[in-house]
């Protein structure tokens, strides 16, 4: 899939892997092209959401790996609240995402600016956190249908 967006997109949500990071890249630098990317950072506590581990985000950001690849750059995180009525555990998760970033914010500089969280249930709560970028596809074009 990244092969066929690389050369439409502007940007990449839900890089959660060192694998897709390094696809990424490849296929930028293959069209001569710098691709922006979120990381998703895990932080419900659900089996169904992905992303990365906080700490295991960090020990990669230290590292020298993602220095090396000159075709993406790294926009900022996102994440999704746990799928709960339960506004306490989405305002926890919302938090946590928030504190991530900031917490990040010190190995990208100023182009570290997008706090991606929040979806058509629970968008009000994400920018009272910080969000920059909601998703809200539900509310624009209904429900999926499966």
């Amino acid at each position: 899939k990244v092969r066929q967006i690389v050369p439409f997109v502007s940007l990449i949500q839900s890089v959660d892997s060192v694998r897709l990071i390094e696809c990424i890249n490849r296929e930028a630098e293959r069209i001569g092209r710098v691709v922006d990317i979120l990381l998703e950072i895990r932080v419900a506590q659900e089996e169904s959401k992905t992303g990365w581990d906080f700490d295991e985000l960090v020990e990669y950001i230290k590292g020298d790996g993602l220095k090396t690849l000159r075709n993406i750059r790294v926009r900022g995180v996102m994440g999704m609240a746990t799928f709960t009525d339960d506004e306490s555990v989405v305002r926890a998760d919302f938090e946590r995402l928030a504190a991530c970033k900031r917490e990040l914010t010190e190995y990208f500089g100023e182009q570290f600016d997008m706090l991606s969280m929040g979806m058509s249930d629970d968008y009000p709560i994400a920018l009272e956190y910080g969000s920059t970028e909601v998703r809200i596809g539900s509310t624009i074009f209904g429900a999926r249908e499966y």
